[in-house]
């Protein structure tokens, strides 16, 4: 099984994509080669392959930096399946998992979700689809400054909260207050949970 992310900027004409689109592409390339395991195509969608287990912290990773874009959002349709046809390009290959994601894309498109996951298992499905709409209802409302946060943290986990504030010139206190509105504990431990969840696979 893989999971493959198919996503899209929400308001993308809104920023200057020279803005946004170097720190998208760099962040994907910190994770795998280009164009076999991710490529942005049609100026503001792409689509990334990753490790089933890890699919989840990377969605957040990829919410969290286009966050920090004042009026950006970004859209995430997680496909969970298997890979029936590799080629160089992650656009030609195919299988359920590219099938799941991409179909269920133009599906929360319509219904005005920002994150959903199909997998086989329509359990499976039914349980981390309530988790994300709950999830959703923080992430979505991130300021940019919160997300910033979120996002270094979640690059770099053994950062301090000192560390962090000197860094964004901001007080610990500030970091503190921001890490609670964003519910950053409940977050962490929702991957666990999604961890645990999909292993029923």
């Amino acid at each position: 099984m893989i999971a493959i992310i198919t996503g899209d900027i929400i308001n993308s004409q809104m920023s200057d994509s020279e803005l946004w689109l170097p720190k998208l592409k760099d962040l994907m390339a910190s994770w795998s080669e280009s164009p076999e395991n991710w490529e942005i195509y049609r100026g503001d969608e792409f689509q990334l392959k990753c490790s089933v287990d890890e699919v989840f912290r990377k969605a957040l990773l990829l919410k969290s930096l286009i966050k920090t874009f004042e009026n950006l959002d970004v859209r995430l349709a997680i496909g969970i399946g298997n890979e029936v046809f590799l080629s160089e390009k992650i656009t030609e290959s195919n299988g359920s998992a590219y099938v799941n994601s991409g179909r269920l894309l133009t599906e929360i498109k319509s219904q005005g979700k920002t994150l959903a996951i199909q997998t086989e298992n329509d359990k499976v499905n039914r349980d981390l689809n309530i988790l994300f709409k709950w999830a959703a209802i923080d992430f979505d409302n991130w300021t940019a400054a919160t997300a910033e946060i979120i996002h270094q943290l979640l690059v770099n986990p053994a950062l301090t909260q000192d560390e962090l504030a000197k860094a964004l010139n901001i007080t610990q206190s500030s970091v503190s207050q921001r890490l609670k509105r964003a519910n950053f504990d409940l977050l962490q431990e929702t991957d666990q949970f999604f961890r645990k969840k999909i292993a029923e696979l």
